[in-house]
């Protein structure tokens, strides 16, 4: 099983339509470790460790985003999980 981290950036009309949060219980139940978080030029920012192929299941999940949400486009960064991440949180 390869573990791996997982950054992207989700552009669109993704802050304010409960794109954290969804992220957030997407990730805990997938049993990946990390955070996501609002930037200030409008994207949002989510980094993630684990299983590949959950990492892989959490990107399909983030490319359409909650209800609310209109996803443009996920920048997506793969490279070497680091570990120093323990469970999923949302970022202030």
């Amino acid at each position: 099983m390869e573990v791996a981290r997982l950054t992207a950036h989700v552009r669109g009309d993704v802050q304010g339509v409960g794109f954290r949060d969804y992220v957030q219980r997407t990730a805990a139940g997938l049993g990946l470790a990390g955070w996501v978080r609002n930037l200030p030029d409008g994207t949002v920012e989510c980094v993630a460790e684990g299983p590949r192929d959950a990492l892989e299941k959490l990107l399909s999940r983030l490319q359409r985003g909650p209800s609310l949400a209109d996803v443009d486009n996920v920048d997506v960064d793969w490279g070497p999980a680091q570990g120093h991440v323990r469970g999923f949180q949302v970022r202030f």
